[in-house]
Formats: C-alpha cells, sequence, structure tokens
C-alpha cells in the first residue's frame, strides 16, 4: 500500500488516524475498533464493510 495514502486516509467515522496491519490486510481505527479491508491494494472505508473489533483483539495492541 502506498504510504502518501496512508498518511491522508483517516477513519471515515472519527476522523482519526488509521494503522494499517500489512499481514492482516486492514486499516485499523483503534479509537473505534473497526478492521476496515484492503481489497486488491484498495482500502474499503464503508462502515458496513469494516469489522467491529473486541477490546482484547490483537490488532488493536500493535
Amino acid at each position: 500500500m502506498d504510504t502518501r495514502l496512508l498518511e491522508i486516509l483517516a477513519c471515515p467515522l472519527c476522523k482519526g488516524p488509521l494503522v494499517h496491519h500489512r499481514e492482516a490486510q486492514v486499516l485499523v481505527c483503534r479509537a473505534d475498533r473497526l478492521a476496515f479491508p484492503i481489497r486488491d491494494g484498495i482500502p474499503v472505508m464503508l462502515e458496513e464493510e469494516a469489522r467491529l473489533l473486541q477490546a482484547d483483539d490483537p490488532l488493536l495492541s500493535r
């Protein structure tokens, strides 16, 4: 994923920063506990496509 794109992307709900998890192919918003999928190198920034993460999910601690 292009690092310049990662710098400008923000959570569509809270407008907060996102953390890229390359091996899981997701962008994580820690504030909302959401994981947005990356499909074919394109982030899918739709709330209905995001996966809600449990508080103890390892993606939130990285």
